[in-house]
């Protein structure tokens, strides 16, 4: 064989040799390559760290909380100092949504409102670059690394921020630095009420915000939008009031010791309800009057009925006046609804002292009377009747009545004193007989002068049941025509 043919195939036995070596070593390189990038990301390791398929960058999404602090760049700063220190007032907007209004004491003077705060202005030291101009938003965790405007409510009694599930507080940051900082809180503030037109009332509450530190001169406050700054929900109400209207206004407040300082106002309009207090109170001391008026229709004798009737209703206008003023606080100024309640107790009150009136002046007729009967002079033997001294006869009270008499008293003499009666009723009248001098009543023999006169004691009782209730009504046209 010649020497080239021998190199030929030599040349060919390693080539193919060679292409089968190639053809084998790939799957084993392959399946070693494959567990390695497995191994790689498991393990966070690289054998070849100088291949670049293998060889990974580090993912930044994945620490949240160290790349907005990078971004912000918020340990190049100090966020003690307010932004802009030294220059202007720096602008800070606000409105709110109140959510509800919670609870109006009339005996502490107070209100109890929840809402939504929030807070607008702008801070460059927060600016950060951002290609699509996306906002960032955070928790209250990064609100305390931060500056923000230290608000306070004046004149609040409590407040504090709700932190159910987590602290209802929000803070979001825009490319150019623009913050808002919202937080949702509930406060009880004083409301200085006039109650001398209760409960027939309007009241004007207002919750005030103020910076406790910034004066005006290192922040200016104001609303946002102006009125439009405010807004409420449509459901709130409150069980004894009406809820008239909310505005806006801002003022200037000055402390002698640290200056002026913006503060801005949340009033509202309360009218009262006055159902509630018609049912509860004007109703049944109006029906304790018309019942002391039933007194009149007694008859004076019944003494049984009429004291109690009238004690009754004395203590039942106690008890409604007593009720009233437990539920309100102790100002030293009559309110409306006493002014009600006290003329309504004088008119009870004078209902009893009618029938004292009445049983006083019967008792002290009774008395003349007896004493009268005592002094006339016996009339026996008599011809001419003209010679009687009585113009008339009289009655006496009945023994279940009075008690004063246990009898009813018969004079038969020629002049027959009797008691007449008509149509079976006894008569009302009394007859009194005067003297006309008083010597005559030592000599009872000699012929005298009688002066006689009617007196109805029901005359009281008749008057009064027409003076009472019409200056009862007059008195309730007057006061409704004032305070409605």
């Amino acid at each position: 064989m010649r020497p080239d043919a021998l190199l030929i195939i030599c040349f060919f036995g390693v080539f193919c040799r060679s292409s089968h070596l190639k053809r084998g070593r790939p799957l084993q390189t392959q399946n070693q390559i494959r567990s390695k990038r497995e191994s790689y990301l498991v393990g966070g390791r690289s054998h070849s760290s100088g291949s670049p398929v293998l060889k990974r960058s580090s993912d930044m999404t994945k620490f949240p909380v160290t790349k907005s602090e990078q971004l912000l760049r918020i340990d190049d700063h100090d966020f003690t100092m307010r932004p802009g220190f030294g220059g202007p007032a720096i602008p800070v907007g606000v409105d709110v949504q109140v959510e509800s209004l919670d609870k109006i004491s009339e005996v502490d003077m107070d209100f109890t409102m929840t809402l939504y705060l929030r807070h607008y202005w702008k801070d460059e030291r927060l600016s950060f670059p951002s290609n699509k101009n996306q906002s960032m938003t955070f928790d209250s965790r990064l609100v305390k690394k931060i500056w923000v405007p230290d608000m306070f409510f004046v004149h609040s009694k409590r407040s504090f921020t709700h932190d159910t599930t987590t602290d209802n507080v929000m803070l979001r940051v825009y490319p150019d630095g623009k913050v808002l900082y919202s937080l949702r809180v509930t406060v009880t503030a004083m409301c200085s009420m006039d109650l001398s037109r209760f409960p027939l009332d309007t009241q004007t509450c207002s919750l005030e915000i103020e910076s406790y530190a910034y004066t005006d001169d290192d922040l200016m406050l104001y609303w946002k939008k102006g009125n439009e700054s405010l807004q409420t929900d449509e459901r709130i109400s409150v069980s004894q009031f009406l809820i008239q209207k909310f505005h806006t206004s801002t003022k200037l407040a000055f402390y002698s010791s640290t200056g002026w300082y913006n503060r801005l106002y949340i009033t509202f309009t309360l009218r009262r309800h006055i159902f509630f207090f018609l049912l509860q109170t004007y109703f049944p001391a109006t029906l304790m009057v018309m019942l002391s008026w039933v007194s009149f229709w007694i008859d004076r004798r019944a003494v049984p009925a009429r004291v109690p009737l009238g004690i009754t209703t004395v203590l039942t206008m106690s008890t409604i006046i007593t009720g009233v003023n437990a539920s309100m606080p102790r100002v030293s100024y009559i309110k409306a609804v006493d002014i009600y309640l006290w003329v309504s107790f004088v008119f009870v009150f004078l209902s009893v002292i009618e029938y004292a009136a009445v049983n006083y002046l019967s008792t002290v007729q009774e008395r003349k009377e007896r004493k009268l009967r005592e002094r006339l002079p016996c009339t026996c033997g008599l011809t001419h009747p003209d010679q009687m001294m009585m113009s008339s006869s009289y009655s006496d009270m009945d023994v279940n009545t009075t008690g004063n008499y246990g009898m009813q008293e018969d004079i038969n003499t020629t002049g027959n004193y009797s008691i007449p009666e008509e149509n079976g009723v006894q008569r009302e009248r009394i007859l009194v007989q005067l003297a006309l001098s008083g010597d005559q009543d030592t000599h009872p023999g000699n012929p005298r002068a009688y002066n006689s006169m009617w007196i109805d004691t029901h005359a009281i009782d008749k008057y009064s049941r027409v003076i009472f209730p019409g200056a009862y009504m007059l008195f309730n046209i007057i006061y409704w025509a004032i305070y409605l």
